[in-house]
């Protein structure tokens, strides 16, 4: 058996910084794809959102980190709110996202298994003093894994990245970003 991965669509230039306290694309217009109708034509077919950039968070009160992936309004998949580390601030550290998602329904309730990996270095857990490892979360945080909101596979659907912190104390700059099709 042959495969490979076709890069769908990759981000030429960075996301906005994102400071808000509140759901945000994490995208730059022109690398939200558009599905075309019926994409998603058997069980089983697979997406991959992969992402990267800088991250800041202030030291006590820094909030969560949360990445979703949504198809136009519809949360496909939610990574959750991953705790960031309260001992230390950090300005501008990288981080990095993988999800892999797995069509598990087509039609008009069409929907996606999710599961991820979030690795940075001031995600909770990191250790107070130097050398300081990055750390992987495991998306959804802190949570089983579960397939997301349905949505229709009949129609085209836009995709996109959203990035959500709890605390308008931080920011979030999207720089790298992919979505392929690994089969």
């Amino acid at each position: 058996m042959q495969s490979w991965a076709e890069t769908l669509i990759a981000a030429q230039v960075d996301g906005a910084a994102l400071t808000a306290a509140a759901a945000a694309t994490a995208l730059p217009a022109a690398a939200k794809y558009t599905l075309p109708p019926n994409f998603f034509q058997a069980i089983g077919q697979q997406l991959i959102v992969e992402a990267s950039g800088r991250i800041s968070s202030v030291i006590t009160t820094p909030g969560t980190a949360r990445y979703d992936v949504r198809f136009g309004a519809t949360v496909v998949f939610d990574g959750l709110a991953a705790l960031l580390e309260t001992a230390a601030g950090y300005t501008n550290v990288g981080w990095m996202l993988s999800i892999l998602l797995t069509c598990r329904a087509i039609g008009t309730s069409a929907n996606l298994m999710g599961q991820g990996m979030f690795t940075a270095v001031n995600l909770l857990g990191v250790p107070a003093t130097a050398p300081k490892p990055a750390i992987t979360a495991m998306l959804p945080w802190n949570s089983a894994p579960a397939v997301g909101n349905n949505f229709d596979s009949t129609v085209s659907q836009v995709v996109d990245l959203f990035f959500t912190q709890t605390v308008a104390t931080g920011s979030m700059t999207l720089h790298q970003y992919r979505l392929l099709r690994p089969n």
